[in-house]
């Protein structure tokens, strides 16, 4: 595992992200973890949070894009922070496009947010995590009928690894086969395990082995059909 996983891994930890426990999920599924991307808050978590997405890109995608789109409203913050981080760290200017959820009618009018987008245009979308794929399902339609683009890829920062609602494909897997283009994510949810299980953080191990238990129970009733997991 590259030295950047590892520490976006223990950086989802320290940031109270990625938590273990008992969860609830909206497909009313029962996690035992659960991970929130609203919970980075400060200027030196999203400095980072940016940095861990520019080097996953320029690992999985390279830099040939012209637009990274973020969907409203957790995909903004991270198509900002993603674009200056690429242009801190490689000097590459990148594009930054979010749509709203409602449409502007005086002013900067229209639906999107940041450059508009032009025929040619090479687009990656980035959001937080992607479970069911409804957001791309909502994102590409609203890309495509700003603009003839070329819709390169996804990246999210987690890849849960699990079934989707309607399939025993991952959400990613889902994606690529039904859109054509590459889903990825900066770390699966297998190496948040090798990465954390019985490892001490800060005098603690948060991912014991009663965790692992039920991480490994979680995974033979959802687990996807695609992805082997444990």
């Amino acid at each position: 595992m590259e030295s950047y996983k590892e520490e976006f891994i223990n950086f989802m930890v320290d940031s109270n992200v990625l938590k273990f426990g008992e969860f609830t999920l909206k497909s009313g599924r029962k996690s035992p973890f659960f991970m929130n991307a609203g919970a980075y808050v400060t200027g030196s978590q999203l400095r980072k949070l940016g940095e861990y997405y520019a080097r996953a890109i320029h690992d999985t995608y390279g830099l040939e894009f012209d637009v990274l789109f973020g969907p409203a409203y957790k995909g903004i913050p991270l198509a900002v922070v993603t674009c200056v981080a690429i242009s801190e760290l490689y000097g590459r200017e990148i594009r930054y496009c979010s749509n709203r959820k409602e449409i502007k009618d005086h002013g900067d009018k229209g639906i999107l947010l940041g450059t508009k987008l032009r025929d040619g245009d090479r687009v990656l979308i980035i959001e937080d995590v992607t479970t069911s794929g409804k957001s791309i399902e909502e994102t590409v339609p609203i890309i495509r009928e700003q603009a003839d683009a070329d819709i390169v890829g996804l990246m999210v920062s987690l890849n849960r690894q699990e079934k989707g609602q309607d399939s025993d494909m991952s959400a990613l897997s889902e994606i690529r086969e039904r859109y054509g283009f590459e889903a990825n994510a900066i770390v699966t949810m297998q190496e948040v395990v090798e990465c954390l299980y019985n490892k001490p953080i800060d005098g603690e191990v948060i991912l014991t082995k009663d965790i692992k238990k039920a991480i490994d129970e979680y995974y033979k009733e959802y687990g996807a059909a695609d992805v082997k997991f444990g």
